[in-house]
C-alpha cells in the first residue's frame, strides 16, 4: 500500500522535502532579484531614439518580476515524478529553453512555475512543461517511464506536512502492485476554503489535462457539468497558452477572460496570480463592449428580440442608407477652370464603393479619393499638366469635401442606434421583411430621449451599439478568449466576442442545463456559428469530482425537464451527510435559515446562503439581527473575501463553490423567472462538501421524497 502522511516531527523524509523546498524558495528570491536590479534598457545615442523601445523592456521586466513573486501561502511544488536513473527525455520545442530539465536528472519536482539555481539547472520544473504531463497522465496501465509519482500536502500556511507516493512501474518487470495513492488528492480536492477560488494544478485530472494543452486552434468548446472543473480547465488553458504560445499571443493582442458577472470575475481573479500569470484582461460582457452607462433593465420580450441574431441586418441597413448621391452637377473650381461631375457619375462611384465591403468609416477618405481621381482625369483629357500634386490639391478641394460629407455622413453608433430606436418610420425602412410590426415596437427606447446621454440604454443595447460600431470601424482582435458561462450569451453578444477574436481563438465554456438567461442555448452548434467558429471541436465533461454524488443525483432530478437531450452527470466522490432536506414552520422560516448557517459554520470553510434575488436582502439583514458575521453578494464591498457566511441572490451563483451551501425556498426560486428550474439547478450544485434545504413552500415535484 502507498504510504500515508508520515509523522513530521519524526520522518526524515519530511525534514528532506522541506529543506528542498527552502531551498526553492530561496532560488526564486534570487530569481525576482535579478529581474528588478538588472537594467535592460539601450543607450540612446544621435543615431537612434531608443526611448520607445526602453519602455516595452521596462514593461516586460515589471510583468516578468510580478510573475517571479513568491506567495507564501502557495506551495512552490506539489509532486514529484521519479525516473530510472540516467533517463533521456528530448525537450519539447514549445517549452521555454529554461524550463527543460537536465537529461541526467531521474527526478523531477513539479511546480506552478519554473525555478533554477545559480547555475540555471531546474530545481522545480513548471507544470505546463510537456514532461509534467505525466504527473497527470501515467497510470499502472501507461506509466510514460515513470518510476513513482509522489503527491505531497501542506497546511493552509504552505507547510510541507505529508506525502503520498504511488509506484508505477518497477524497472524491467511489469506495473508494480500498488493501491491508488489518492488520499492527498481527495484531502486536497475536498480542502475547506474561504474566499476567491483557487488553483487546481495540483489535481488536475487526465481528462481536464487533455483539455488543458489542446492546441490554440480549432477553438475549443466544453460542455461540463456542475463539480467538473470547467471553469479551472478555462483558466488553466489560459496560463498553459500564455507558457507555449505567448509570443504569437501577444503579437495577435493578448488574451482575456470574460465572465458572466463581476462576482464571478472576483471569484477567479488570484487563479492565475498564483500560476505567475499577471496582466490578463478579465471583463463581463457589458464591460468589454461598453460605450454608454446602463439605466435600466429590458423587459424579456425586448431583451430576446435585440439578441436576435437579425439585429444585425437590421443596423446595417440604417447605416449603408445613409451614404446617397447628389442631386445635382458637382462644380470643382480650379484657377480659372470649372470641372463638373454629373449625379449619374457620382452614383456609380458611390455604388461601386459600396458593393467592396469596405467599412464605413473608410468610405469618406477613398470616395475623396475617386471623385478626386475623376476630376483630374478631366483636366488630363483637356490637355491641362497634372503631377502628384494636383490630386493631392483635389483631395483638399473644399467643394469636394462639402460633397463628400452630404454623400457619405459620417456616423457615431450611439447616434446611430438612437435615432433607430426612437422613429418608428426609419426602423420601419430597416427592419422591413425582417422583424415583424410588433417586435419592432418592442425594441423601442422608453420615453423621448433627447440625445445620448439622456436614453436609458440597457444591456442589450449595448451590443447594437457594438455591431454598429464595428460596421463602422473594425475593433481591435485578442489572439485568445476564454468565455465562462457561454449558455448564456445571446447571438448578438456572441458576435461582439467572436470580431475580437477574428485571427485567434476562443475557449467557451458552459452547461446547457445551468442556461437561465432569455437566449440560453440548447445545443452548441448555434452559439458557435454566431461566434465565428463553427468548427469548433466540442468535448464533454461529465465527471464531478468538486460536488458530491448525493448532491449531484439529487439536482440530476430536474435534468428531464430543464436538459432532456443532456447526460446526467456522474459523482466521482461520496460525503457522509452531503444531503439534508428540511421543512420548516411557516412562521419560523427566517429563525430556520439562522440556525442552519449557525450550523454550518460549526464546520471549515465557506458557507453560502442562497435565495431568490427578491429574498436575499431581507434574509441577510434578519442573520445579522441574529447576530451572524455575513456579507451580501453583490453590493459594493467583496462579501466572498469579507466573510465567511455569504448571501447569494440566485441569479449571481453561477460559477461559485462554497463548502456548504443552504439553498432557501427553492419554489421560489424556480417561480421567480420564466427559466427558474435551470437556476434553480445552478443554486443546487455549488457545494462542496455538504447541501442543506430549507423550505416552507413545497418543493418542486422532481424533488419530493427525495434525500441522501
Amino acid at each position: 500500500m502507498p504510504e500515508r502522511a508520515p509523522d513530521p516531527a519524526v520522518d526524515p523524509e519530511i525534514r528532506s522535502e522541506r529543506a528542498f523546498l527552502a531551498d526553492a524558495r530561496a532560488a526564486l528570491g534570487r530569481m525576482h532579484e535579478d529581474v528588478v536590479t538588472t537594467e535592460t534598457v539601450q543607450d540612446s545615442s544621435e543615431d537612434a531614439d531608443y526611448t520607445f523601445t526602453n519602455r516595452l523592456l521596462a514593461s516586460d521586466r515589471q510583468r516578468r518580476a510580478e510573475a517571479l513573486v513568491d506567495l507564501p501561502d502557495v506551495p512552490l511544488f506539489f509532486g514529484r515524478l521519479d525516473y530510472p536513473p540516467g533517463a533521456v527525455y528530448e525537450a519539447d520545442p514549445a517549452d521555454p529553453p529554461s524550463a527543460t530539465r537536465a537529461p541526467e536528472a531521474d527526478r523531477v519536482y513539479i511546480g506552478r512555475r519554473h525555478v533554477h539555481d545559480a547555475d540555471a539547472t531546474p530545481l522545480i520544473v513548471d507544470w505546463r512543461a510537456r514532461i509534467s504531463a505525466a504527473f497527470y497522465r501515467a497510470g499502472r496501465d501507461d506509466p510514460q517511464g515513470v518510476l513513482l509519482r509522489r503527491r505531497y500536502g501542506f497546511s493552509d500556511t504552505a507547510e510541507l506536512t505529508a506525502y503520498e507516493d504511488e509506484p508505477l512501474s518497477a524497472p524491467g518487470g511489469p506495473a508494480a502492485e500498488s493501491g491508488s495513492a489518492d488520499t492527498l488528492l481527495a484531502a486536497e480536492i475536498e480542502r475547506p476554503r474561504t474566499g476567491p477560488m483557487r488553483d487546481i494544478v495540483a489535481t488536475i485530472q487526465p481528462e481536464q489535462d487533455h483539455l488543458v494543452r489542446a492546441p490554440l486552434r480549432p477553438t475549443l468548446c466544453v460542455q461540463g457539468a456542475p463539480g467538473t472543473g470547467k471553469t479551472a480547465v478555462g483558466l488553466h488553458r489560459i496560463a498553459y497558452l500564455l507558457y507555449t504560445e505567448r509570443d504569437r499571443l501577444r503579437q495577435d493582442g493578448g488574451v482575456a477572460i470574460v465572465g458572466p458577472n463581476r462576482s464571478f470575475l472576483s471569484y477567479i481573479r488570484n487563479v492565475l496570480p498564483a500560476l505567475g500569470e499577471v496582466g490578463v484582461r478579465q471583463a463581463t460582457v457589458e464591460e468589454l463592449i461598453d460605450r454608454v452607462p446602463v439605466r435600466r433593465d429590458e423587459e424579456p420580450h425586448a431583451a430576446r428580440v435585440k439578441g436576435d441574431a437579425r439585429m444585425a441586418e437590421v443596423i446595417r441597413r440604417a447605416l449603408w442608407a445613409q451614404p446617397r448621391p447628389l442631386e445635382e452637377t458637382l462644380v470643382v473650381e480650379r484657377g480659372s477652370r470649372k470641372w463638373r461631375l454629373h449625379p449619374e457619375e457620382l452614383a456609380e462611384v458611390l455604388t461601386e464603393l459600396r458593393g467592396r465591403g469596405i467599412g464605413y468609416g473608410a468610405g469618406p477618405n477613398l470616395l475623396v479619393q475617386r471623385i478626386a481621381h475623376l476630376v483630374m482625369r478631366q483636366i488630363e483629357n483637356a490637355g491641362e499638366p497634372c503631377d502628384s500634386g494636383t490630386l493631392t490639391e483635389l483631395r483638399r478641394n473644399r467643394a469636394i469635401s462639402a460633397a463628400v460629407r452630404r454623400m457619405w455622413p459620417k456616423a457615431d453608433p450611439v447616434r446611430l442606434l438612437l435615432a433607430l430606436l426612437t422613429d418608428r418610420d426609419r426602423l420601419a425602412r430597416a427592419a422591413d421583411g425582417v422583424l415583424t410590426a410588433e417586435e419592432q415596437e418592442a425594441v423601442l427606447l422608453p420615453g423621448r430621449p433627447r440625445g445620448p446621454k439622456s436614453a436609458k440604454w440597457s444591456t442589450a443595447d449595448l451590443a447594437l451599439i457594438d455591431e454598429a460600431a464595428a460596421l463602422i470601424e473594425r475593433p481591435a482582435t485578442m489572439g485568445h478568449i476564454v468565455v465562462d458561462e457561454a449558455q448564456d450569451l445571446s447571438p448578438m453578444q456572441c458576435r461582439a466576442i467572436g470580431r475580437r477574436c477574428t485571427r485567434g481563438s476562443l475557449t467557451v465554456l458552459g452547461d446547457i442545463a445551468q442556461g437561465t438567461g432569455p437566449w440560453a442555448v440548447g445545443d452548441w452548434s448555434s452559439l458557435l456559428e454566431h461566434l465565428g467558429q463553427p468548427d469548433a471541436h466540442v468535448a464533454v465533461l461529465e465527471r464531478g469530482f468538486r460536488v458530491p454524488a448525493q448532491i449531484i443525483d439529487y439536482a440530476a432530478r430536474l435534468l428531464p425537464q430543464i436538459a432532456p437531450g443532456l447526460g446526467a452527470p456522474t459523482g466521482v466522490r461520496r460525503a457522509p451527510g452531503a444531503l439534508r432536506v428540511t421543512e420548516a414552520a411557516r412562521d419560523d422560516r427566517l429563525g430556520a435559515l439562522a440556525l442552519a448557517c449557525r450550523e454550518a459554520l460549526k464546520g471549515d470553510g465557506s458557507v453560502g446562503l442562497v435565495a431568490a434575488d427578491a429574498d436575499a436582502a431581507a434574509i441577510h439583514e434578519r442573520l445579522l439581527a441574529e447576530g451572524l458575521e455575513a456579507g451580501l453578494l453583490g453590493g459594493a464591498e467583496d462579501a466572498l473575501e469579507a466573510t465567511r457566511l455569504v448571501c447569494v441572490p440566485a441569479a449571481l451563483a453561477k460559477g461559485l463553490e462554497f463548502d456548504s451551501v443552504i439553498v432557501a425556498e427553492p419554489a421560489r426560486i424556480a417561480a421567480a423567472e420564466p427559466r427558474g428550474l435551470h437556476r434553480l439547478y445552478v443554486a443546487l450544485t455549488r457545494a462542496v462538501s455538504g447541501l442543506h434545504i430549507v423550505h416552507t413552500d413545497p418543493l418542486p415535484q422532481a424533488l419530493r421524497d427525495a434525500r441522501g
